[in-house]
């Protein structure tokens, strides 16, 4: 029996057929499906979407810890003896795996909304596993080794937070389209309701959310106080080898109020300049005594220690990606600098005026200035020339003694304590890394006469958050960044901020109500679209020549083979 079948002509889906094809590997017409996504397929989905999420999170911490770079890059020295740009291949590796995460989720976002079936391809199967994996392995390796750096990410959407809300309800708000559609189109109830009820629930969250944002720069900006002063921490740091002669000379041309400095006391009592425990790093040590670069600094006298070059090393490492920036000049400065005493360094403070604070590293207990280590550090003071009250005292080491010998130095404590409680140990100045003080703890350190400086900030809007929280004064890396910042990144008066959220929520409210409404009017006329009726009456209105020719052709499809 032969059987006449009318020829179907399709046309092209270019697009579709891409989605598909990137997707899941389906790029001929009958390897789609709109059947429903089977169960396996739909928790890939969900594996895919939580992976999304992580990397973001994962993309913002990194992006937000560029602040601490250097820090992190010193965190991975002293691990491994070896120094490098850690932060280059980490970064490279977040950019490229989330960038590839979020082109899954809009394909996949593209197949819900055309109806299709979802099937991701088991290489991408493989690529999201891998990407999920290694984004958990690098959360609990920072957990272990820079597990404070965490505090980056509350501190740093006191800045964002405001704006970030916006772009997650417009990017909610475009979701509707999506989940408008997939509910107009279903015929099952309970699929609308449980679908409903969870984008309802995501979107009335983000709309309430901006009540539980708190930021220092929503404020009143007649309660501003003056900009926060800036000390140069081992410098500048970014311009020049770090505590070094040039480095804070580097500083103070940025119009620093201070200088902070790391100390160690070498074998013949001489106070002198050094943040590391050896001399590799940041010293040619290794070229003029192998057999000693992996002593402690302090176990050289400072005749050895005068022989060694201090700046080679900035040029060839590079540490802040600033090399290409300097002169020929400032490069031959930085090629022939030294290590830096302590005297010297104050004696430059002298003469700018300058505030200097130091960190005072005790020698290990064999070394032979471990007793005198205090003194040592106060006759280097003396020698200078500096005044008493341009000096951070920072050891609590023998500070009753210090006060007896020295009365004019500043007192200054690097462990957080209570305003009351500094008070009562008479000392006026507080010195902190950032994430140690609270917006309301810095406010309270203010207003008990405290005056707090909190380290190290290098980003503008770091600097801006603190100088909206009242912090008196930053330690910093770059000068020559925060220099550039007269004022803060934002300020936003609280009712101008509340007439911001209502406004974004209820344009979105009226955003959503209208694609709904719209998706529901759509899918109604599709279905009043019958293609059977439409073939029907098409039947009827045929010549009669048709009509035989058709039952012609049923005769014949019913005659036993």
């Amino acid at each position: 029996m032969v059987k006449h079948q009318p020829l179907q002509v399709y046309e092209r889906q270019l697009c579709l057929s891409c989605i598909t094809g990137i997707y899941g590997c389906r790029w001929k017409r009958y390897q789609r499906s709109h059947d429903d996504t089977t169960k396996w397929e739909l928790l890939w989905s969900f594996i895919l979407l939580f992976t999304f999420f992580l990397l973001l999170v994962w993309f913002y911490f990194w992006w937000e810890a560029h602040n601490d770079y250097n820090e992190f890059n010193w965190f991975l020295y002293n691990r491994s003896g070896e120094w490098s740009d850690g932060t280059v291949p980490i970064l490279a590796t977040t950019a490229a795996g989330f960038t590839y995460i979020a082109f899954l989720i809009v394909l996949a976002f593209c197949h819900i909304a055309l109806g299709q079936q979802l099937n991701l391809h088991w290489l991408h199967k493989i690529g999201v596993t891998a990407a999920l994996l290694t984004t958990i392995v690098g959360v609990i390796s920072v957990n272990q080794t820079w597990g404070q750096e965490w505090d980056v990410i509350p501190i740093s959407l006191q800045a964002t937070g405001p704006f970030l809300h916006i772009g997650a309800l417009a990017a909610i708000t475009a979701l509707s389209w999506i989940v408008a559609g997939q509910v107009a189109r279903t015929e099952k109830m309970v699929f609308q309701i449980v679908v409903v009820l969870l984008y309802v629930g995501v979107l009335l969250a983000l709309y309430v959310v901006p009540l539980y944002i708190t930021s220092p720069c929503i404020m009143d900006p007649s309660t501003l106080k003056p900009r926060p002063d800036v000390i140069g921490h081992q410098g500048a740091p970014m311009l020049a080898p770090e505590n070094t002669l040039w480095s804070f000379q580097r500083a103070l041309q940025m119009n620093v109020t201070g200088l902070e400095t790391d100390v160690a006391i070498s074998l013949d009592g001489v106070p002198f300049l050094m943040h590391d425990r050896t001399l590799r790093r940041t010293t040619d040590v290794e070229k003029v005594f192998p057999d000693r670069q992996l002593d402690e600094t302090s176990h050289f006298n400072w005749t050895d220690l005068q022989q060694l070059n201090a700046g080679q090393w900035f040029l060839k490492y590079d540490p802040f990606w600033t090399v290409h920036s300097l002169s020929p000049h400032e490069k031959d400065l930085i090629a022939n600098q030294s290590v830096c005493s302590l005297e010297q360094l104050l004696k430059l403070a002298s003469y700018h005026n300058t505030t200097v604070v130091f960190r005072l590293r005790r020698p290990p207990p064999e070394h032979p200035r471990y007793n005198s280590w205090i003194n040592d550090t106060l006759h280097a003071v003396q020698q200078s020339g500096v005044p008493q009250s341009l000096v951070m005292w920072t050891p609590d080491e023998h500070r009753a003694q210090v006060r007896q010998l020295a009365p004019g130095l500043i007192q200054t404590s690097v462990e957080k304590r209570s305003p009351q409680s500094l008070l009562e140990y008479g000392i006026s100045r507080l010195l902190l890394r950032y994430n140690r003080a609270s917006t309301q703890e810095i406010r309270n350190f203010s207003g008990s006469n405290i005056n707090l400086t909190l380290y190290t900030v290098n980003e503008p809007w770091l600097y801006s958050v603190l100088w909206c929280s009242g912090v008196s004064s930053v330690s910093s890396e770059a000068p020559h960044i925060l220099k550039k910042v007269p004022y803060p990144i934002w300020l936003m008066r609280p009712d101008e901020y509340c007439l911001m959220w209502v406004s974004a929520d209820l344009i979105s409210f009226a955003v959503v109500i209208g694609i709904f409404i719209f998706q529901k009017y759509r899918a109604s006329g599709m279905r009043s679209y019958n293609p059977e009726q439409i073939m029907l009456s098409a039947a009827v209105s045929r010549s009669n020549r048709d009509i035989n020719v058709m039952k012609e052709k049923l005769i014949f499809s019913g005659q036993p083979q």
